[in-house]
């Protein structure tokens, strides 16, 4: 038996998109986001791929607000999560996580630097 897979493709214009291998029938397919069900997921079949599926997500401008959203797509029979995507709104950069390591780095060559001063200094 042949697992189903998703693959992520882009994101563009509100809407994710991705390809299901490996599904002959039709998938049933939805995506959730804060245990809530939304609307807006296509399955349609890619030609000359069988067992492919095109897979569209319509992002919905009410389900973007400060903070990380985390949205998944899910085999609706099964609950399987098949594909999950974030989307982070409205973070100041000095909230985000890279900005913390950024800053970390420079930090830690500051201090690279202070002590092989302080070595060489301390040497004689």
């Amino acid at each position: 038996m042949i697992e189903a897979r998703l693959t992520k493709t882009r994101i563009r214009a509100g809407v994710w998109e991705g390809v299901l291998s490996g599904v002959d029938a039709a998938p049933e397919l939805e995506v959730v986001l804060l245990e809530q069900v939304l609307p807006g997921v296509s399955a349609t079949p890619v030609p000359d791929r069988p067992g492919d599926w095109a897979v569209r997500v319509m992002i919905p401008a009410t389900a973007l607000g400060d903070g990380v959203q985390t949205f998944l797509i899910r085999n609706k029979p099964t609950g399987e999560t098949l594909a999950h995507f974030t989307i982070i709104t409205g973070v100041a950069m000095e909230d985000d996580m890279r900005a913390e390591v950024d800053l970390l780095r420079a930090e830690l060559d500051m201090l690279k630097r202070a002590f092989r001063r302080h070595c060489v200094e301390t040497a004689n």
